[in-house]
């Protein structure tokens, strides 16, 4: 079974809902059975990479809300992220850009390394002082720590179209899809989450989705020649 999950580096919610995912998927008595694909969206496509802003800023220009309105929901992110093992600061966080963030994901994929990036992106953005925006050394540090070449890694940022394509088309897929928001859980594209719901809601939607997946049904099954682990049938004389 698949689990494709798509997110925002920029989103607290995808940061909560990917540990609470985890949390019921680790449980789960086929969780060999299931691979997980993580895929791009950006909050904030239209960005420019340079135009960096306090979070705050950002939540009281697009939400209309009050600077005291504004922290008190950050102050309950950061409880919840807490609530789940997560490291979370309240204070004093940037937003910006995505863009180059998902396309380093893309490579790290490439490369067998895209779980340890998404994670030391995402503690990057919630935990650690240093912002993750704007900041091509930062990104290079993040990256080599999570397994990638540092060159290989500065190649990719100076370079705009170098996996612009795959993000681009990951957006896509998940507005095809319907996803207006994320972090947007597919399972075995029959069923979606949309979300950081509680780990008890991954669980049955797991557990909902394995026990209806459709055996492969034989149109035939003999008479015609195949290859298999014995070798290719030899065809009649």
């Amino acid at each position: 079974m698949r689990v494709e999950i798509w997110s925002d580096i920029a989103c607290p919610w995808c940061y909560v809902g990917k540990a609470r995912f985890e949390k019921a998927l680790a449980a789960f008595p086929h969780r060999d059975g299931v691979e997980v694909v993580h895929r791009s969206f950006e909050l904030d496509p239209g960005r420019a990479k340079d135009d960096v802003q306090p979070v705050l800023t950002m939540l009281t220009a697009k939400y209309g809300m009050s600077q005291e309105q504004a922290q008190a929901g950050e102050d309950n992110l950061g409880a919840q992220a807490a609530a789940e093992g997560l490291a979370y600061r309240t204070r004093d966080r940037d937003h910006g850009s995505t863009f180059d963030l998902h396309r380093l994901l893309h490579l790290a994929k490439e490369r067998g390394r895209h779980e340890a990036l998404l994670d030391a992106f995402y503690r990057g953005n919630f935990a650690d002082e240093r912002s993750v925006f704007n900041d091509d050394e930062r990104l290079v540090e993040l990256a080599v720590g999570a397994g990638l070449d540092a060159e290989e890694v500065r190649a990719v940022l100076a370079d705009p179209a170098a996996y612009a394509d795959e993000v681009r088309a990951d957006e896509r897929e998940a507005a095809q899809l319907g996803a207006t928001g994320v972090p947007f859980f597919v399972l075995d594209r029959a069923y979606g989450v949309s979300g950081a719901q509680p780990a008890e809601v991954f669980t049955q939607a797991l557990t909902q989705a394995w026990g209806e997946r459709t055996p492969l049904k034989l149109i035939d099954d003999g008479g015609a020649e195949a290859c298999g682990p014995d070798g290719c049938a030899v065809p009649g004389h």
